[in-house]
């Protein structure tokens, strides 16, 4: 179970109905309602889905107001569930999955969200074919430049505070701001005042998560953003088909949008365990597992699920001291790719070792950032990084090699990000294996510096239902003896001019 930004949020007292009963279809009834639903879906012109907390629960995060929920819990006087895995570790689901290969058919013309975990944004959604309404627990924004930063950890704060982080353009420098709303900061009239000027400027970045408000006290919709409002409500209005995935419906406005689609004749399906307030308005509600029903579409259109590959990058640093005698000092340096003080949550600790030079002693870095400083007579050597990988990912540690030559250092590159992450992705499924390969996406070399950002697929997985032939990586033992590194930078393509 991960928790996440669930642990920031206050306690209210009246949240609407919580803790209802789950209600599952007949075996019959559920085919058949599947069936319905992937006949509506082939004929749809304008698909637009829209989802809530319930399509993150086989993900290890909870939902608020099912059986087990936050809020559930909350009104019983229990404790909330201990976190198992990290938020940031969270992998999207069966149907965050099949909603890209949706979209990439053609399909699914626009995703509406009310979560904030950026299972969306993971899975491969676009994010112009993405309103996040409630905010993004990873994404960080720039109130004065409008520029938006996904970070691969979970920002500290909730509420559209400032961070501990600045605007990296140069121009800029601005604090930027957490970009998951809070309600009862949404209530004061001061931030609403402050709020409400930052979003008019249209540079504020929505939600993916889950962020619940009772129906009694509904969040206004002014305080909404703009540039999330504004192409939800538009596509609503277009969709001859808004189907809505494990959501209640109970929370304002966000609840009220798939009824913009109902004037033009356009129709509602709503795959949910409970009761909502819109059922009577839907042509079709199913009551079932929201992994299963999608399953069962996509077997009905003949459409896989495609395997979800992680990609995790950091940044790798050897700065070299004035030479004031015979030996050079020397310092590494691994952080993360947001900044010198931003964690790396997919890396435990680095043993560094050096194979060709017996006289220089291994050594294991385990606070971060990861810092290791020698002295060496020669300005070339090599070195072994061994990194030890954090809980959730695929295999227990990544092993890179790195020839150093302080005086003739590596030519400068820079490759394409996109372009490497997906050949890097393809090269991953390709091979069929863990995880652990390994691409260097840029490198800088200055007089007396090397300064290089390095991508690692940490986690590969498949779902074994939609491959009938190949058993799940995600089933199999996570040790299998050895982590695989492989460079695979001769896959991909010349370096983009600068």
């Amino acid at each position: 179970m991960s928790l996440g930004y669930a642990e920031k949020l206050s306690y209210k007292e009246d949240v609407g109905t919580v803790g209802m009963s789950e209600i599952f279809d007949s075996p019959a009834d559920f085919q058949l309602k599947i069936e319905e639903l992937a006949g509506l879906i082939k004929e749809s012109k304008h698909l637009v889905v829209f989802t809530g907390a319930g399509i993150s629960t086989s993900c290890g995060i909870p939902d608020f107001r099912g059986p087990k929920g936050i809020w559930t819990l909350q009104q019983e006087g229990k404790d909330l569930p201990k976190a198992s895995l990290p938020f940031d570790r969270a992998m999207p689901s069966v149907t965050h999955m099949a909603l890209v290969e949706l979209e990439k058919a053609g399909v699914l013309k626009f995703l509406i969200s009310q979560n904030v975990d950026c299972l969306h944004l993971r899975s491969g959604i676009p994010r112009c074919k993405l309103a996040e309404l409630h905010g993004n627990s990873f994404r960080e924004i720039c109130p004065a430049c409008g520029i938006e930063y996904i970070r691969d950890f979970e920002i500290e704060t909730i509420g559209m505070k400032e961070t501990s982080r600045r605007c990296s353009n140069l121009t800029c420098g601005a604090n930027l701001l957490d970009s998951v709303l809070d309600w009862e900061d949404a209530g004061s009239d001061t931030n609403n005042r402050d709020l409400g000027v930052f979003l008019q400027r249209g540079k504020e970045v929505g939600a993916n998560g889950n962020r619940h408000q009772s129906a009694a006290h509904p969040l206004r919709e002014d305080v909404l953003p703009p540039k999330e409002m504004k192409p939800a409500e538009k596509h609503c209005k277009m969709a001859d088909v808004i189907l809505c995935l494990g959501t209640s419906l109970q929370i304002t406005p966000a609840c009220n949008l798939p009824l913009k689609c109902l004037r033009g004749g356009g129709k509602i399906v709503i795959v949910n365990l409970q009761p909502t307030p819109k059922d009577k308005k839907a042509a079709l509600v199913i009551h079932g597992l929201v992994d299963e029903v999608i399953s069962g579409v996509m077997k009905n259109l003949n459409l896989l699920i495609p395997p979800y590959v992680r990609i995790d990058r950091v940044q790798l640093g050897l700065y070299q001291s004035p030479k004031r005698s015979m030996y050079t000092t020397w310092t590494l340096r691994i952080s993360s790719i947001h900044g010198d003080k931003a964690p790396i949550p997919f890396i435990n600790s680095v043993e560094v070792s050096f194979p060709e030079r017996l006289d220089l002693k291994p050594t294991v870095l385990s606070v971060q950032p990861f810092l290791m400083r020698r002295k060496t007579k020669n300005k070339s050597f090599k070195l072994i990084l061994k990194f030890n990988l954090s809980e959730g990912c695929g295999l227990p540690y990544i092993i890179i090699t790195w020839a150093i030559d302080l005086e003739a250092p590596d030519t400068s590159f820079d490759y394409d990000d996109n372009v490497m992450m997906q050949n890097l992705r393809a090269s991953a499924i390709g091979q069929g294996l863990w995880g652990g390969q390994h691409a260097t996406l840029r490198s800088s070399s200055l007089p007396r510096s090397i300064l290089r950002v390095d991508a690692f697929v940490t986690k590969i997985v498949t779902y074994s239902s939609h491959f009938p032939e190949e058993e799940s990586k995600e089933s199999l033992p996570l040790d299998r003896g050895t982590a695989i590194a492989i460079d695979t930078r001769s896959l991909f393509k010349r370096p983009r001019d600068n």
